[in-house]
């Protein structure tokens, strides 16, 4: 079987993917939480860092995504369940494409809540509605937010119907053609937001916050973080990155649309950083608020600022346009599937899927109002959600997705399609068996809380560990793949 046994829609260019997979890895997490922890862990050391694990860990799984996309042309269940039985293996291993679809589903149930606070602050800087003396006046502006069902409900159905409908338009029509002037349109935001900090008198201290590099104030804990975001950020084994991989076209270059991707997310996330914190140096903020720092710090300063409003428009615009690309592509793989098995419609497939979500996410609401009592073990249905998804389902999808890849299938598979050279090729194998795998164990106990002990002082384990690694995997390696592609007899 060869990725061509099945016409599949394909975007219209290698831009396409580039814009479309950059909008799904540039979400709310770029424009917050990478230039927090960045100054938080260290600055420059920190970025350097997280670069290093962009590279050993985030873009090997990526290309490994894509990869599989391409050559099985099918949502993540039915592209892994075809290249695996290409490699005559067993067909459980379509279990991982369930589990990506499922978890990118469960993502965007929560995430349009969250989606849903910047687009009603971008109503409220519209409006007027958004100022206050202090940061308890903010404060006050965001718990009631929340706590009015009706209002949260409003917007976080807007980020549904809004994501539908342009999912529902097609790959082309809708998701093409949508992020082809979402993503520039980031971008120039960032940029107006970027040359205003030059001159409101914070810019230096930003940029110091940013890039000074001091490899002493990175902590383990640091490393941790790095290793973590890098993996996450790309929207790896969310179903994601595979889905869209199977409309790339069979002559783009897996690798270099890969870095690319690599480089706009992390160079997208500093430039939100040198836009955000000239703004909070500049009124005398503290940086390290987390999330009050956009909702409940920020707003103050568009509100001292001279053309605050605008610039404050600006932002929020940014911020809503930035969820928006996320959750796309956290939904097209349940699309997907439901075309491609169910006989669906475009159309029918987005607006059916839309009404389950709408129904879950509408519990996810409730966490913040009404149903903040409806606990279990101590968790909400938000709560749940997130844990299900970031500590459970992410980190298991991605390691059995490099399992699947590195040891499994036959090698041909993956040399065919990635198309390297002979030493790039092995150079990504060995990334693919131990690397990726070592990196995602360390972020899925240390989510567990399991992982207690510090990079500083038990690296030398962790390379003991890696070496033990490579010598039993290339030792069992033929071995397990003769195991594990066997089919089960009838």
């Amino acid at each position: 079987m060869t990725s061509a046994t099945q016409p599949r829609t394909q975007w219209l260019g290698r831009w396409g993917f580039l814009l479309a997979a950059t909008g799904s890895a540039v979400g709310l997490g770029n424009i917050w939480k990478f230039p927090y922890i960045t100054g938080e862990f260290g600055g420059g050391a920190f970025v350097l860092v997280y670069l290093a694990c962009i590279l050993a860990v985030g873009v090997p799984v990526m290309m490994t995504e894509i990869a599989f996309g391409r050559r099985g042309r099918g949502s993540p269940i039915d592209a892994i369940r075809r290249v695996v039985n290409e490699s005559g293996g067993r067909s459980a291993w379509s279990l991982i494409g369930w589990m990506a679809m499922l978890c990118g589903f469960l993502i965007l149930s929560f995430y349009v809540v969250v989606a849903g606070w910047s687009f009603s602050y971008l109503w409220k800087m519209l409006s007027g509605g958004l100022s206050g003396e202090n940061v308890d006046d903010m404060v006050a502006v965001f718990v009631a937010n929340n706590e009015n069902p009706l209002n949260l409900g409003f917007w976080s159905t807007l980020v549904t119907l809004l994501t539908m409908l342009i999912v529902g338009k097609g790959v082309q029509e809708g998701i093409e053609k949508n992020v082809s002037w979402m993503m520039p349109g980031l971008v120039v935001m960032l940029l107006v937001l970027i040359v205003y900090g030059m001159f409101s008198g914070g810019f230096g201290e930003a940029v110091t916050f940013l890039f000074s590099f001091n490899a002493g104030s990175l902590s383990s804990e640091g490393m941790l973080a790095a290793l973590g975001h890098a993996f996450f950020t790309l929207s790896l084994a969310s179903g994601a990155i595979l889905t869209y991989g199977s409309y790339l076209p069979k002559n783009a270059s897996i690798a270099r649309t890969t870095l690319g991707v690599a480089a706009a997310d992390t160079v997208v996330a500093l430039m939100a950083g040198l836009a955000i914190f000239p703004v909070i140096f500049a009124n005398g903020m503290n940086p390290g608020q987390g999330p009050g720092l956009i909702f409940m710090s920020l707003p103050l300063a568009f509100d001292a600022m001279p053309l605050g409003t605008l610039f404050g428009i600006l932002f929020f615009a940014m911020l809503s346009m930035a969820a928006l690309t996320s959750s796309i592509s956290m939904v097209e793989a349940t699309v997907s599937w439901l075309c491609d098995n169910k006989g669906l419609s475009r159309r029918a497939a987005a607006w059916g899927t839309g009404i389950v979500l709408w129904l879950i996410s509408t519990l996810a609401m409730l966490s913040f109002n009404l149903g903040a009592d409806w606990t279990l073990a101590g968790k909400n249905v938000f709560d749940w959600l997130d844990y299900l998804t970031a500590r459970w389902m992410m980190p298991l999808g991605g390691l059995g997705t490099v399992v699947l890849a590195g040891f499994v299938l036959k090698s041909d598979t993956f040399r065919e399609e990635l198309g390297l050279s002979p030493r790039l090729y092995t150079l990504w194998l060995m990334m693919v068996r131990y690397v990726s795998p070592l990196g995602i164990l360390v972020v899925f106990t240390d989510a567990l809380g399991i992982y207690s002990v510090t990079f500083a002082a038990h690296w030398p384990w962790l390379l003991a560990i890696l070496v033990v690694m490579v010598a039993v995997g290339e030792g069992l390696s033929p071995r397990l793949r003769q195991a594990l592609t066997t089919p089960t007899r009838p």
